[in-house]
């Protein structure tokens, strides 16, 4: 297993805590390993999204467009329930033996899942077998991912120097990003080369089929992981071995701080959730947009949005992580109604600059997130706690909104949903932005000073 991180000491100033510094070639390696690894997980999580029409053909072939699409988008929020027992079971892992060990475990199941998708005969093939199978591989990939965001935001806050942390969080979101352009990248591909009977019959199983070797590249990357300087610390105040942390002070013990990551993470998801997962079915099914276009729109999008990460969570460092998440909660308040306006009215350029808006929105949250959340719980419990906060709001919020949006539309015919959606979610995370502290420049609770 790979050994405890190099740090050296510098002199300790009376009265204050001795700071820690981190060799730079550590910290940049921590950060593109969790990085890449997380490109990997959301490759094979996000490609669910962007060929859910295809698979409600495949899986759930009696009924409407619409009522395929429900289904597809059932069992697509099914595994956003079972991601707090994940949570539950991987956070306080994390932080009993250790961040490295339980991503390392995470990417194996998240891997496995994704590829025995691709394995799957049909509802033609096999009856209503195909859809069970179905629930159960995304049950198990909700499972792992319970474990996945948390750890890796972890790993990453505690490796980055206080007042850089931000920017170098940022670059988790910039991996999944990556890895959600190069699933729909390949969806798109498939699209078009591709004609419908072949995507339907064999074609859609090629991109989960791909994530058994990459899924070998990003557990290759895991356990090449060191432990984090924060967790070595807190490891060596135990005698003989690491106590378990009682879920009482995991939970009731953190629950103003709890609260406001499910607010935080709540506007995060349903609008990160709303754009990049719902917003290609809702232009293909909704208002019938050709499907090649509205991915290629999306995949724009989320290109524009790598360019300015990490910008955008330097900025974080130098003004706070508060006016940065206040600033998007805001945009999306004032600005979703007029952005989908935009979407609906249908030309490409139209599409583009609703669709550009609400992206440069979300980059408020995608860079500013991985930073803000860590810093909200004490190092004992950091990955316990956060495991469950954001676990419990994505799967209560964030991912059943491609599912609550499509029926919202289908009960009421109002296609502007989306938006109504998206504003009711700023309000919320507004609310926790104001009760939160600010944590740029300032050490992670429990833990020294890094630099």
């Amino acid at each position: 297993m790979p050994s405890a991180p190099t740090l050296s000491h510098p002199v300790r100033t009376p009265g204050t805590p001795e700071a820690v510094a981190v060799d730079p070639a550590l910290v940049k390696r921590a950060v593109k390993a969790a990085a890449l690894g997380n490109a990997m997980e959301w490759f094979d999580f996000g490609v669910y999204s962007y060929i859910a029409v295809t698979l409600g053909k495949v899986f759930f072939p009696s009924g409407s467009a619409t009522a395929q699409l429900l289904s597809t988008f059932g069992a697509f929020a099914a595994a956003f329930l079972v991601r707090p027992l994940g949570g539950l079971v991987f956070g306080p892992l994390g932080d009993r033996v250790g961040r490295q060990k339980v991503l390392a475990v995470t990417m194996i199941m998240m891997a496995a899942g994704t590829f025995a998708i691709g394995l799957i005969p049909s509802y033609a093939t096999i009856g209503v077998g195909a859809p069970l199978l179905l629930l159960a591989a995304r049950l198990v990939q909700g499972f792992s991912t319970g474990g996945e965001y948390a750890g890796a935001s972890t790993f990453i806050a505690e490796y980055s120097p206080d007042k850089k942390r931000g920017f170098l969080g940022s670059w988790l979101e910039f991996g999944t990003l990556a890895g959600y352009i190069a699933g729909a990248g390949l969806v798109t591909l498939l699209t078009a080369l591709l004609s419908t009977e072949d995507l339907v019959s064999w074609g859609w199983r090629i991109p989960f089929l791909i994530a058994g070797p990459m899924g070998v590249i990003g557990l290759y990357l895991r356990l090449r992981l060191e432990e984090t300087p924060a967790f070595a610390a807190e490891a060596e105040k135990a005698e003989s071995s690491r106590p378990k942390v009682p879920l009482r002070e995991m939970i009731t013990g953190q629950w103003r701080a709890l609260l406001l990551c499910v607010g935080l993470v709540l506007v995060f998801n349903v609008t990160d959730y709303m754009l990049l997962s719902y917003m290609p079915s809702y232009l293909t099914s909704e208002l019938k947009y050709d499907e090649t276009h509205g991915l290629l729109v999306v995949l724009a999008v989320m290109a524009l949005m790598m360019v300015v990460q990490p910008f955008a969570g330097a900025l974080s460092d130098r003004v706070g992580r508060r006016p940065v998440i206040a600033a998007g909660c805001a945009g999306f308040l004032f600005l979703s109604v007029p952005a989908l306006l935009l979407v609906r009215q249908g030309s490409l350029l139209a599409i583009a600059l609703g669709m550009g808006a609400l992206g440069l929105l979300l980059v408020c949250f995608t860079a500013a997130m991985p930073s803000a959340l860590p810093a909200l719980f004490p190092t004992r419990v950091r990955y316990g706690s956060l495991s469950v906060g954001f676990n419990v709001s994505v799967s209560l919020f964030g991912g059943t909104t491609p599912l609550v949006v499509t029926a919202l539309i289908g009960a009421t015919g109002n296609m502007m949903m989306p938006a109504y959606y998206m504003m009711a979610a700023a309000v919320i995370g507004g609310v926790a932005v104001w009760f939160m502290t600010e944590s740029a420049g300032r050490p992670l609770p429990g833990s020294p000073p890094q630099r």
